[in-house]
């Protein structure tokens, strides 16, 4: 499984969605959305359309209209997210819970890569499938606060200054991932 622009895209939008939910801001234009993430607007409208397809984001068309989260963070499950845009999450087709394609392997039932695909496939969808679009909202207001850094589309948070006035430049911890945010003392 590789996770592609588009899936890139879809995922980081919606995070961006469930911190302005989080911070009181009901819409958000597509147009802030892709200046947030720096993203292609043209592209990005295209992604949110598959995702109000979907039922993750709603809209309100207008002058003052844009788009929310359809569902709460903590029923939209990241799995499901890429499944949608990006499709079935196994490596190769015969390993696929959504979309199994019989492969060209003589013995599929004694195939050693089939196996370890299978475990490749179930690794990848135990974790996207555990964590939700709150998980990661969380996290990431978590380590924006911690940095002094304003959430997108709130007010500004003052920066933290040194004694000499200089702004404190966050130093990156070793392990940045969800695992290390939500379990401190998790280590892979």
């Amino acid at each position: 499984m590789k996770l592609s622009k588009r899936g890139e895209y879809a995922l980081r939008t919606l995070i961006n969605l469930g911190i302005a939910a989080e911070v009181q801001r009901p819409l958000v234009r597509v147009t802030e959305l892709a200046s947030a993430e720096k993203l292609p607007v043209k592209f990005l409208e295209q992604i949110m359309q598959a995702m109000k397809d979907a039922g993750f984001v709603e809209s309100e068309r207008g002058k003052f209209g844009g788009y929310r989260l359809a569902r709460p963070t903590k029923k939209i499950f990241i799995g499901e997210v890429v499944r949608v845009i990006d499709g079935p999450l196994a490596p190769i087709g015969c390993v696929s819970h959504t979309a199994y394609e019989k492969c060209s392997c003589p013995d599929e039932a004694h195939c050693g890569l089939r196996m370890l695909m299978l475990d490749v496939r179930n690794a990848i969808a135990g974790i996207l499938d555990r964590y939700t679009l709150a998980d990661v909202v969380e996290v990431t207001l978590r380590k924006m606060r911690r940095d002094g850094i304003a959430p997108p589309f709130s007010e500004p948070l003052p920066m933290a200054r040194s004694r000499r006035g200089a702004a404190l430049h966050p130093r990156p911890h070793p392990v940045e991932g969800i695992m290390q945010q939500l379990f401190p003392d998790y280590s892979i």
